[in-house]
């Protein structure tokens, strides 16, 4: 395959790639420091910090898997990618973000116990409930990941072979496909579905439940400590699920190159990036360790 890219900017390419190493380093360097800071501060060994420093190696690896091959695209006059290394990116992408839709999940639950259930907060929420919501949402990204690349890739391609993209994302790549893609179209929204409304619709139901006991707190001080230990995961939520339900959830006739190259950059390279300013912007005990530190 070739990947267009932004090939059709030559002039740009130079601010393209500055632009793209700034944000890839920033990324990167945001999300490690956070990893450090919980893992060389004790009051950060509590649940909350686990699901977040899993997060942030989610972002790292999320980000690689589509900027390395941006920056190499703009370096070079070649944008050519195997057929094996398109599938491989495809199926590292999808991996990562199905694995972060159940992240999220599980950190809105996380919130859910913290303010709801005080008292027995780090009963529940022991090292081996936390171990097994993070495998489980591990697993099910790779179980998405595999089935989505493995029914892409055994499609007869022929006559274009350009992706109009800057890397192998799902639906680009099923526009080159020979024949009628109707049942794959269907797999996806189905997965989708799967993957990322059900555990939107866990966060809508967690939330739901922390509103109605922030509610019930009587002092204005207090539901405010309550609800800013939410707010930056959130923001996060807001952010990853916005842009994913639209470019997954609906037909290809609806499906616009220029639109959704827009879109795939706000979740695959803006997202990762804000998530270590929020997540340390509104975070004391994070800004307190990362002073320290």
């Amino acid at each position: 395959f070739v990947i267009l890219g932004f090939s059709h900017r030559p002039g740009m390419k130079v601010i393209f790639f500055i632009l793209f190493l700034c944000v890839y380093i920033t990324t990167v360097l945001g999300n490690l420091i956070i990893l450090l800071v919980i893992n060389m501060d004790p009051v950060l060994h509590i649940p909350m910090y686990f699901f977040l420093r899993n997060l942030s190696f989610l972002e790292i690896c999320y980000t690689s898997v589509t900027l390395h091959r941006v920056l190499v695209n703009l370096l070079s006059s070649d944008t050519s990618i195997s057929f094996a290394g398109c599938a491989a990116q495809m199926y590292f992408f999808l991996f990562f973000g199905a694995t972060e839709c159940c992240l999220l999940a599980a950190m809105a639950y996380d919130r859910y116990r913290a303010i709801c259930n005080p008292l027995h907060y780090m009963d529940i929420m022991n090292k081996k409930v936390c171990m097994q919501l993070t495998a489980s949402s591990w697993i099910r990204g790779n179980l998405v990941a595999l089935g989505h690349t493995t029914f892409t890739f055994s499609l007869p391609f022929c006559g274009s072979n350009v992706i109009n993209h800057f890397f192998c994302e799902i639906q680009p790549v099923l526009m080159l496909v020979c024949g009628d893609t109707y049942w794959n179209e269907l797999q996806i929204i189905l997965a989708a579905a799967f993957v990322i409304l059900m555990p939107f619709l866990l966060i809508l139901v967690s939330y739901s439940l922390i509103i109605s006991s922030i509610l019930k707190i009587r002092s204005a001080k207090g539901r405010y400590k309550a609800f800013s230990t939410c707010f930056s995961h959130l923001m996060v939520v807001t952010l990853f699920y916005g842009t994913a339900v639209f470019i997954y959830i609906r037909p290809k006739s609806s499906y616009s190159l220029d639109v959704d190259k827009v879109l795939s950059l706000f979740y695959s390279v803006v997202t990762p990036i804000l998530n270590p300013v929020i997540y340390s912007l509104r975070n004391r005990e994070v800004k307190g360790a990362l002073f320290k530190m």
